[in-house]
């Protein structure tokens, strides 16, 4: 069983992408340098606004998740998994961990990549507020 959703977000300045551990892609339309695991604000989806069939499969045992994640014809790739005690409830942002925490934001847990991870030229286009990111999340399982 397969599905995908597709979710838009804008690049900020304040782009760091220097977290070790997770990044996030957040509804916010504002970003400080604190947000250092954030690679795209001002989504059109949180979590909780993901389709049903992607949330069931998220949370199916054993599931896959592989997050594309595209701007200005640069593209790069985060693997993780699901699990069914993930909640996908958060009405602001989603987390990708390459921990096992588990949160209401969360959308990943053993990620192979956290924000300071994705290309460099990839954090270097989104932090020009003109940005689009393309987030294509794919459930498989």
């Amino acid at each position: 069983m397969r599905a995908i959703d597709t979710i838009y977000a804008r690049g900020h300045p304040n782009i760091l992408a220097t977290h070790k551990s997770t990044l996030e892609i957040t509804k916010e339309n504002y970003l400080t340098k604190r947000g250092d695991c954030v690679i795209g604000i001002s989504a059109n989806k949180s979590v909780a606004d993901l389709n049903p069939v992607v949330k069931e499969i998220i949370k199916t045992p054993r599931s896959k998740i592989t997050l594309i994640l595209e701007s200005e014809g640069i593209r790069d790739e985060v693997h993780g998994s699901g699990d069914p005690r993930l909640i996908l409830s958060n009405p602001i942002s989603m987390v990708v961990r390459k921990s096992s925490y588990i949160s209401d934001r969360t959308l990943m847990i053993y990620s192979d990549k956290a924000a300071i991870d994705i290309r460099r030229d990839l954090i270097n286009v989104l932090r020009d507020i003109r940005s689009l990111l393309k987030v294509t999340i794919i459930a498989e399982v």
